[in-house]
């Protein structure tokens, strides 16, 4: 799977589960947890959908604001 195939489903996901809002403008470099346009424990969700969808394994301390 290429690098855009990449971004564009987890793009999606983020803005269908998270954001719950599929017509944000989410760009590549936005902060969208210290911005409050998702909440921090969502970072689990997207380390669970991570996981699932591309095969990967994300270690619990690797799962926080600065690192995602």
């Amino acid at each position: 799977m290429d690098e855009a195939t990449v971004k564009t489903k987890i793009r999606a996901y983020i803005l269908r589960e998270l954001v719950r809002d599929e017509d944000y403008p989410l760009e590549d470099n936005e902060v969208f947890v210290s911005n409050g346009l998702m909440v921090s424990c969502s970072l689990a969700d997207l380390g669970v959908y991570v996981e699932d969808e591309f095969g990967g394994y994300i270690p619990e301390p690797d799962l926080t604001v600065e690192k995602i």
